[in-house]
């Protein structure tokens, strides 16, 4: 039997490697994006191929770019036939004040955490709808939900994430595609690394689990929401030790 294809966005480090690792363990087909990280994902893609034998397919790009997204699906049917799944992990943060952002920080945030989910949702759905079978999973935030004091855009742009999961799950239950998020709340990846050792020792104490999450358990929730029944969809799932 052909192994399911998955696509996953900002795969070269942190969650999305994670979750990377987490398919090809499970003997997934795999497309892998990262739009600066070239060299690190192709090692990573032949590690990937090489440890668990399975096709892994790198591409370098921006999955904000329409040309680059559509030039992507076109790899991934040619090498897998089509897209099974389809993570959408790539996201960027910025840190600052509102009213000290630029207009241009502010798109690229929208532009890589919003937009690249609209571009790559509506290329890999056609296939998907033909199928009638589909996985879709949304790589959110807890700020998306709550807000965050100088994360604006972030916190904005998440909760686009939630709203566009939501309204899309609705528009393609009847075509047996599921969609899904899952709201991360402190993950310990290098995005967070911007905290001094002080600052990371005190946010862990707000935390109820008294700790970060690993991307390894993004990555486990991940493989369980894209194998569970189809009458689990629309739904914002937080992963945050208990936080908010």
């Amino acid at each position: 039997m052909k192994s399911k294809t998955v696509f996953i966005t900002g795969a070269s480090r942190g969650i999305g490697r994670a979750i990377a690792e987490e398919f090809a363990r499970g003997g997934y087909s795999l497309a892998l994006n990262c739009k600066s990280s070239g060299e690190e994902l192709h090692v990573f893609a032949r590690h990937l191929s090489d440890t668990f034998q399975v096709p892994c397919l790198p591409l370098v790009g921006d999955v904000s770019d329409e040309k680059f997204v559509e030039q992507a699906f076109e790899e991934i049917q040619q090498m897998f036939g089509r897209t099974d799944i389809l993570i959408n992990n790539a996201g960027i943060s910025h840190v600052g004040l509102l009213s000290d952002m630029s207009l241009e920080e502010w798109n690229r945030v929208l532009q890589t955490n919003l937009t690249s989910m609209f571009l790559c949702c509506r290329y890999a759905i056609p296939a998907m709808v033909h199928e009638k079978s589909g996985r879709i999973l949304n790589i959110s935030s807890v700020w998306g939900s709550v807000g965050a004091s100088c994360e604006v855009a972030y916190s904005a742009s998440k909760g686009g994430v939630n709203g566009f999961t939501r309204a899309l799950a609705k528009e393609l239950a009847p075509s047996g595609i599921t969609v899904n998020a899952i709201a991360c709340g402190v993950i310990d990846t290098r995005m967070n690394h911007c905290f001094s050792e002080e600052e990371r020792q005190q946010l862990a104490e707000e935390i109820p689990a008294g700790r970060f999450g690993l991307p390894q358990e993004a990555a486990s929730l991940a493989m369980s929401l894209v194998t569970a029944p189809s009458y689990l969809t629309g739904q914002v799932i937080a992963l945050d030790g208990g936080w908010m």
